[in-house]
């Protein structure tokens, strides 16, 4: 079994086809949150703070830290952001940028074994990324374009992604280190896109041995419901190999598909997790005096 292990200075995180499945907490992003970008801009992180707690208490066993805003030092911001969060949570965290300053300044102040998010197959980052992948002993997410963008078709897809494990491993880095994201589409707007995400993750799975991630609510984008949509699509995916994915943990639909697909595929071991989540807490807990009780009223 492939295993990718995070880590932060006091916990362990490990993705794996036989481990529960991994939700990396994706709400500290700016992107498309102009109250956050502009408060994180002016040295306010009060709600990044917020959101991490959050997310931990809902369940997330790993953070996603992003700080990529227009105009703003995204080194210097990313770095106190990944600091900050590490000072008050526990959990591994996914260090998220498309600048490789960025990334470098992030992975510098970085405690434990972080997950790099991410390179593509594109010659340039591969060259730049994977270097410092391999100096900071870090993991990374492989997103299945290239120089020709993001093709439709999952054959394509398949073979970025087998470029990036084999251009990671000419730089010393272990399959096993390299989490690909198969590039979930819309489904509204590309009706094959859940089965061609479901074909390309067993192949990512039984061909490369890789772990795997996505963004999960690209899947549901412009849909109604979309919940329930992004809950069953990652059920139905964890079936075919997913092993983790960045996504909100807040959504308690969204949480409840994967604590179930994790009973089904027999990664809850003797559904504890389950059981723990959703036990009536006034159920009868089996001692004597419940015994007693069911006796009494089977009499009656």
């Amino acid at each position: 079994m492939t295993h990718t292990i995070l880590s932060s200075p006091t916990k362990e995180v490990v993705i794996g086809f036989d481990r529960p499945f991994v939700m990396i907490g994706e709400r500290i992003n700016p992107t498309g949150r102009k109250l956050l970008a502009e408060e994180m801009k002016n040295g306010d992180f009060s709600r990044v703070e917020a959101d991490a707690i959050a997310q931990v208490e809902a369940g997330a066993q790993m953070l996603d830290v992003n700080a990529g805003i227009p105009l703003a030092d995204e080194p210097a911001l990313l770095a106190r952001a990944i600091q900050l969060v590490q000072g008050i949570t526990d959990v591994p965290l996914s260090i998220d940028s498309s600048i490789i300053d960025a990334l470098e300044r992030g992975l510098s102040v970085y405690k434990g074994k972080a997950l790099v998010n991410s390179v593509t197959g594109e010659d340039e980052s591969l060259d730049r990324v994977l270097p410092l992948v391999k100096k900071y002993g870090a993991a990374v997410v492989a997103i299945s374009n290239d120089e020709t963008g993001i093709s439709m078709d999952p054959n394509v897809r398949f073979a970025v992604a087998k470029k990036i494990v084999e251009r990671a491993a000419d730089h010393g880095i272990h399959y096993s280190d390299v989490v690909v994201d198969p590039l979930v589409m819309p489904i509204g707007a590309l009706g094959q896109a859940g089965q061609q995400a479901f074909t390309l993750i067993r192949r990512l799975r039984e061909e490369l041995k890789v772990n795997t991630t996505c963004g999960a609510s690209n899947v549901s984008f412009g849909l109604p419901n979309r919940n329930q949509v992004t809950g069953t699509f990652l059920s139905m995916a964890m079936a075919s190999g997913m092993t983790s994915a960045i996504m909100s943990p807040l959504h308690p639909e969204v949480k409840a598909a994967i604590m179930a697909a994790d009973v089904l595929t027999g990664n809850d071991q003797d559904c504890a997790a389950w059981i723990k989540a959703n036990r009536d807490p006034n159920a009868p807990t089996g001692g004597r005096g419940d015994r007693e009780g069911r006796r009494r009223r089977s009499a009656q």
